[in-house]
């Protein structure tokens, strides 16, 4: 486990890259420019080796991980139109850590970016400059960077993240005073849409959903955690902190982080509450059903 990870005073240095080896993330990137027709296929090739060497060679943290804790990633570019060095992508992100005491590792986060844009040339260097926009390629993958870190250490710790999520603010912010072309604002606006860049970590750092990253963190920790020695007892307590989810759903209906968290969860909760005792299966459908409709067919399995 990363028991290390913890024992580390965050000061304000852990917000920016230091130029220290033992990075945190193990990243690995997919760009599909099947859309893309008679182009420069290589320009790919080089594009994710310099997204890869970004996310994985630089230190984002002042905490020490070990070669096995580095946290397993993915991100997936589908390249939807290119003119002239525009590139208009859709990115899915996907982040996981291992549940103690078993092979089995659960996501994190699963996240869609459907205004992953950005400006680039082939060669071009990725880095981030600390207190500085540079390029709008090298904000976005420095607030991935970040999301993903968050959303370990709050599986870790309770509210462990929030000097990452902190993090991904300050670069929303800055992007959103910086100079770029229009297509590139768009996911750092606060009204551009509630299910963008700025919408996440606004929830995240929002005082109204501490309870669901209280929940986000024994739902981890105290829930699948423990199920290595205890599968009763661990089930339990997740289903017992379930009603979050349902209570800041009600409160705020168009709150986006309630859905990543789904995104994330939904077949997982459906294999956890599929074994769970008759009221476990009945009180987890229902909540399920309330506050997340569209699945309907996932949740159908618990009662299977």
């Amino acid at each position: 486990m990363k028991g290390n990870k913890f024992i580390v005073v965050l000061g304000l240095c852990s917000l920016f890259l230091l130029p220290m080896r033992a990075q945190e993330l193990n990243c690995t990137v997919t760009i599909n420019s099947d859309q893309i027709e008679g182009s420069n296929k290589e320009v790919y090739a080089t594009l994710k080796t310099a997204i890869e060497e970004y996310m994985n060679q630089n230190r984002w943290t002042t905490m020490t991980f070990a070669e096995q804790e580095k946290i397993e990633c993915s991100m997936l570019l589908v390249v939807k139109k290119v003119e002239e060095n525009m590139y208009s992508c859709e990115m899915t992100l996907q982040s996981r850590r291992p549940v103690y005491g078993t092979t089995y590792t659960t996501p994190l986060l699963n996240f869609k970016d459907n205004n992953f844009n950005f400006t680039y040339q082939e060669f071009d260097r990725i880095e981030y400059q600390q207190n500085q926009f540079t390029t709008n390629l090298t904000a976005m993958l420095a607030y991935y960077c970040y999301l993903i870190i968050g959303h370990d250490l709050d599986s870790y710790q309770r509210l462990g993240g929030t000097p990452y999520f902190e993090a991904c603010e300050a670069i929303v912010n800055a992007c959103q005073s910086a100079s770029m072309d229009q297509s590139e604002q768009k996911g750092w606006m606060a009204f551009d849409s509630n299910r963008n860049r700025y919408a996440v970590i606004n929830n995240l750092l929002d005082e109204a959903f501490k309870k669901y990253r209280n929940f986000y963190y024994e739902y981890h920790r105290l829930g699948l955690d423990e199920m290595s020695g205890n599968v009763v007892n661990g089930r339990a307590r997740i289903a017992e902190g379930m009603p979050v989810l349902k209570e800041a759903y009600r409160a705020r209906p168009a709150t986006y982080i309630i859905n990543t968290f789904l995104d994330a969860k939904a077949d997982e909760l459906t294999d956890i509450f599929a074994k769970g005792t008759d009221k476990e299966k009945k009180d987890i459908y229902e909540l399920l059903m309330d506050i997340d409709p569209t699945r309907q067919n996932t949740y159908e399995r618990i009662n299977q």
